[in-house]
Parts: C-alpha cells; sequence; structure tokens
C-alpha cells in the first residue's frame, strides 16, 4: 500500500522540476534574443582625396602702369583702350619745348668741345714730334701743351655727357610698350599737361594673352598642395570649367589672412577670359602618406573630447583622437590606433570603458 501512494507524489514533483527548467532555459534564450550584437570593423589605412573650392582672381601676367618722366604735353596718342599693343610699339608722343632746346645746346656745346680738344691735340702732336730735335721745344712748353689737351679732353667728356643725359630726357618724350598687351585704361588726351607729379598714369597695359590666377589657401590645407598639380576652375560669366597647373608657392604665410598664395598660370588662348574676373578654384587634396580612414559613425565629439571605440577582448575601450579632412561619409583620424584593431562602426558615449561588446 505504501508503495502505490509514493510513485504519484514522485512523478509529480519529476513533473514540476521539469517545467521549471525549461522556463530557466526559455527566460535564457530570450534574453540572449535581447541583447543587440554590436558591429565592428577592422582599421586600415587609404589615402583619402578632397577637393577645396576657394575664391580666386585673375590677374594679367604681366600689368604696368605707364607714367611721364618728364613734364610735358600730350602731342601725339596713338593708341585708346582695347587696343592690342606689342613690344616697342610708340604709343603717346610728349613734346616738351625746353627739352628741344637743351638738347640743341648740349649738340653746339659738344661740337664745340670736340674742336676745342682735336687743336689742343693737334698742338700738343706736332710739339712733342719737334722736341724730339734737341734744343728746339723747352720742356715747360711741353708740359704745358700736355695739361691743355688732357684739359680740353676732360671738357670733351663732360660735353658727351651732358648731350647724352639731354637725349635721355628726350627718349622720355616717347612712351612705348614694354610687353605686348592690351591697353586696359587710358587717362590723357590730347594736349595734358603730364609730369612726374601725376596722381593717374598715362595708360595701364596688360597681358592678358596669359593670365595669373592667384588663391590664397588657409593654413590647415598648404601641406596637401605642391607645384605642378593640376586644378580647375570656373568663373561666373562663362559656362566652361578650365584647367591650370600650380606654377608659383610663396612658401611663407600671410600674417593678416594666415594664409599662403598660390599662383597658377592661365594661358587665355581664347581670349574670354578677362583680367579682374573672380573665379572658384577647386584645389585637389591628395595626402601624401596613407591615413586611418573610418566612417563618421565611429567617431564620438562629446564633452570630454573625441574618441573612437575599440573592442580588446571583448570590451570596449575608448581612443582619444583628432579628426582630419571629411569627404562623404569618412573622416580621417589621428591617434594611438594600429592597422587590423577592431573599431566599433556606430560609436556613442553610451559604450562606457569596460563595457562588453558583443560581436
Amino acid at each position: 500500500m505504501k508503495t502505490k501512494i509514493l510513485q504519484p507524489t514522485a512523478l509529480f514533483f519529476a513533473a514540476l522540476f521539469f517545467l521549471n527548467s525549461c522556463n530557466s532555459k526559455k527566460e535564457e534564450v530570450a534574453t540572449a534574443a535581447i541583447e543587440p550584437k554590436t558591429e565592428t570593423f577592422l582599421l586600415a589605412k587609404e589615402k583619402l582625396t578632397t577637393e577645396l573650392r576657394l575664391p580666386a582672381e585673375l590677374t594679367g601676367f604681366q600689368q604696368v602702369d605707364l607714367y611721364a618722366k618728364v613734364s610735358s604735353f600730350v602731342k601725339t596718342l596713338k593708341v585708346d583702350i582695347g587696343s592690342k599693343v606689342t613690344k616697342g610699339q610708340l604709343l603717346i608722343v610728349l613734346e616738351a619745348p625746353e627739352i628741344s632746346s637743351q638738347l640743341a645746346a648740349a649738340e653746339s656745346r659738344l661740337k664745340s668741345m670736340e674742336a676745342i680738344y682735336a687743336t689742343s691735340k693737334s698742338t700738343y702732336n706736332r710739339l712733342f714730334e719737334t722736341s724730339k730735335v734737341e734744343g728746339t721745344i723747352s720742356k715747360n712748353d711741353l708740359e704745358m701743351a700736355s695739361g691743355k689737351k688732357n684739359s680740353d679732353y676732360a671738357q670733351y667728356q663732360a660735353a658727351i655727357a651732358a648731350h647724352k643725359e639731354v637725349s635721355i630726357m628726350r627718349g622720355y618724350l616717347e612712351i612705348r610698350a614694354p610687353f605686348d598687351g592690351v591697353v586696359a585704361s587710358r587717362n590723357v588726351n590730347l594736349g595734358t599737361f603730364v609730369g612726374p607729379s601725376s596722381s593717374s598714369p598715362l595708360l595701364t597695359i596688360q597681358q592678358q594673352n596669359k593670365l595669373r590666377l592667384a588663391v590664397s589657401v588657409p593654413e590647415l590645407y598648404t601641406g596637401y598642395l605642391h607645384n605642378g598639380d593640376e586644378m580647375s576652375f570656373n568663373v561666373k560669366s562663362l559656362p566652361e570649367t578650365f584647367k591650370a597647373t600650380i606654377t608659383r608657392m610663396s612658401g611663407a604665410l600671410d600674417l593678416k589672412l594666415r594664409s599662403e598664395r598660390v599662383e597658377m598660370d592661365v594661358h587665355n588662348t581664347k581670349g574670354n577670359l578677362l583680367p579682374g574676373m573672380v573665379a572658384e578654384v577647386s584645389l585637389p587634396l591628395n595626402a601624401k602618406d596613407s591615413t586611418f580612414v573610418v566612417p563618421k559613425s565611429a567617431l564620438v565629439n562629446a564633452a570630454e573630447g573625441m574618441f573612437v571605440i575599440k573592442v580588446v577582448n571583448h570590451k570596449a575601450t575608448r581612443v582619444d583622437v583628432k579628426k582630419g579632412r571629411e569627404i562623404d561619409d569618412k573622416i580621417e583620424i589621428f591617434g594611438d590606433l594600429n592597422p587590423k584593431d577592431k573599431l566599433v562602426k556606430i560609436a556613442s558615449e553610451e559604450i562606457k570603458e569596460g563595457d562588453v561588446i558583443n560581436e
């Protein structure tokens, strides 16, 4: 009788234990399913290529303002705004009557001194030849003739210098083009009185078949640019895109703008680009070496600084970094990192130091 009573009781407790075990396993499976997995990636280096768009200005490759060297009047004006000129071409003829008088006086004095020197030289030569016969010419007379010849020669050289000076001044009355270009501005008319004290130039000449494109590059990006780098630019008035090559870099930063002046030569073969145009330049920023590049979501910009989360033995480790250039959804980072380090792809401040990362 005792054996029959105990069997149902044992079965009941065994069934109850089995149900409790099943419920525990279900709770463990449910807990595991609730914990999300964290997406990670392996850190790698790559060369990030970006473009920097900056305003720039086109100027003539050569530009000069022409002024009058001497006080005079405009006698002839051979060019006007827009005139194409060639090197050495006569542009303006000035008139200064006093210079013409000075030149005539200088020529007269030069001829006079030339004749006087020729006479004294001839006299000395005759006396010198005669003095070879002993007792014919005294030594004192020969020395006086030599002194007269040397004095006349010095005055003759002074007359030559004076004549040359006036001739040069006379040459300043003709204004010629210093290089091939275009007359960009004209500030005088026929009969205008001009001189060294004039505040505005007579003409402004610009070389327009070759232009100079200048851009100021901020300090942060100067290390990415080099002579010979090709870039493109646009101007508002023309729909096409133009190409140019970096030709000159100043090698120093402007103290006010903290930027480096970079210049490019532009061959204006069509003549559709004009000096003074404002352009927008696309400068390629190519890194010299490969750098660590991560998705933007992997970088956390918190109040205590910027960091990424590295996974070490399934635990989170914060690594302080500095950011570099950005392009699309990628960003350069610099810090105590190594290739193939495992980083959290979507990081946040909620992931604390030492948290377990379920990959």
